[in-house]
């Protein structure tokens, strides 16, 4: 098992490189496939911050602590008002001296650099507004097993220039994927953004930012959609819709893409809006496959982490 992630943060999926990337998703895999990753985690605690409601999230990352020999600790809002009742950097450094990492899930980003600022422990980026890194490591294992490889894999992603987009600028820069990003104007990915992504990517791979999915989708792999509107922009879900609607994922936008190609939907769906049932729940949907891709990317992302107890800060 490598070695090179053992202690270190993951705040944004750019924290690895193309061979981290693959080793994670290679690991997961294999886990899937029925490989045991031991009990790295054996006696080990992990506070699970969760400052916005969690779903999938939660149940993964709980079950993969478990499965991998450890105790997750849930901690919500309410109980521990980050940035209210206390500073981020305060509640880390007491989590700090009680439990052997952090996995946050936090609206700031802002407030999941002070958190790993302050603590000597592992921390990960389970989301916040400007980041999902392990949705998109989670993503990557199901492009992976669709067409068996990332690099030169043709992903188009259709909807907000969001936390998830720029996950995914990010990993398709590191891992080759020529990837296609579909905003409606106003709503493309920020120029910052788009400036990393080309400076992480590799040389020759393709990139395309566009309003028009037609020329995009005629030979993509896969088609990926989130919703129009993510937590905290509830207010402008009314805009968002009228903005978005031409980018609906149903079966006449599907018709534009290779009859090979395949959906992916990072979840919670808002069934009738970003993705219509019957292309969800359509033989080409990847969908819930990669939901439970969550799980197995974590266990290996958190047995990489943890792999080698030895090298864990005493």
């Amino acid at each position: 098992m490598s070695s090179t992630l053992v202690g270190r943060d993951l705040l944004s999926i750019a924290d690895l490189n193309a061979a981290e990337i693959d080793g994670i998703v290679d690991l997961a895999r294999a886990a899937k496939g029925g490989t045991s990753l031991g009990c790295p985690l054996q006696g080990l605690s992990l506070a699970l911050i969760f400052q916005r409601p969690s779903n999938r999230t939660r149940v993964s990352f709980e079950v993969a602590i478990h499965r991998l020999g450890g105790h997750p600790i849930a901690l919500f809002n309410p109980e521990v008002q980050l940035g209210e009742r206390e500073s981020p950097g305060d509640i880390s450094r007491i989590l700090d001296r009680y439990v052997d990492g952090i996995v946050a899930r936090l609206v700031s980003h802002r407030d999941l650099v002070a958190t790993a600022a302050a603590v000597r422990r592992p921390v990960n980026n389970s989301l916040t507004a400007t980041e999902h890194p392990t949705q998109v490591l989670a993503d990557l294992m199901t492009v992976k097993e669709v067409l068996g490889h990332l690099e030169g894999a043709r992903v188009t992603y259709i909807g907000d220039g969001n936390n998830v987009c720029t996950s995914w600028i990010y990993g398709a820069a590191l891992c080759g994927v020529d990837l296609r990003v579909v905003s409606p104007p106003g709503y493309e990915p920020p120029v910052s953004v788009l400036q990393r992504g080309a400076q992480l990517r590799r040389h020759g791979t393709p990139f395309t930012l566009t309003q028009d999915p037609v020329q995009v989708l005629a030979d993509t792999d896969i088609v990926y959609t989130d919703v129009w509107a993510s937590m905290g922009q509830e207010t402008e879900q009314q805009r968002r819709r009228t903005d978005f609607a031409r980018l609906q994922v149903n079966d006449a936008l599907l018709a534009l893409a290779p009859a090979s190609a395949r959906v992916m939907h990072c979840l919670p769906a808002h069934r009738g809006e970003e993705i219509t049932d019957s292309v969800i729940d359509g033989p080409r949907s990847s969908v819930f496959d990669e939901a439970e891709n969550r799980l197995w990317v974590q266990m290996a992302l958190l047995a990489e982490l943890y792999g080698r107890r030895q090298e864990r800060v005493a």
